[in-house]
């Protein structure tokens, strides 16, 4: 499996002490220029271009279809007064997880929520470090999920709601 990762995502998961699980879930991160542009973080930068060398993690650079289909979803998201607004570089993993059946990798509530109100978008996976943890928790790449994503969370200072961790 592949992931096309947003930078929300990559700046928590930089700071996550067991961030080799995402390479047991998935073969290859695709990281798209847009998103790596954003990166300010030594941490963050330090973990994506060493992964990039030990060919764990792609630079993907869009090309104007998939521009294209991220701008549209940029405009809806400003025209729809229900939807919360995308930027770019979360509208590109969208744009190429709808193409490729990649799974996107973001804690960005625009790009989780999109899917669910385009029916365009309906299939794309979509997954926080939530969902991450979950599944390596399936696949007994770890013990105790309740413990994990405390460590998660105190190492990442990300949180998510009791009930929807419990879930």
């Amino acid at each position: 499996m592949i992931a096309v990762c947003d930078t929300c995502f990559l700046i928590d998961w930089a700071r996550y002490s067991r961030r080799e699980l995402v390479f047991k879930a998935f073969r290859r991160l695709l990281t798209p220029k847009q998103v790596l542009d954003e990166v300010v973080s030594e941490r963050t930068l330090g973990f994506i271009v060493g992964e990039m060398a030990k060919g764990r993690a792609v630079l993907y650079e869009p090309l104007p279809p998939v521009l294209d289909e991220a701008s549209r979803l940029i405009r809806f998201s400003i025209e729809a007064e229900f939807a919360r607004r995308i930027d770019l570089p979360e509208a590109i993993c969208l744009a190429v997880a709808r193409n490729t059946g990649y799974t996107v990798l973001t804690e960005n509530t625009a790009a989780l929520t999109l899917p669910r109100i385009l029916r365009d978008y309906s299939g794309v996976k979509v997954w926080r470090a939530l969902e991450l943890l979950k599944e390596a928790h399936r696949r007994g790449l770890i013990e105790d999920f309740k413990r994990e994503l405390e460590n998660y969370c105190k190492e990442t200072k990300h949180t998510y709601p009791l009930e929807e961790a419990e879930r």
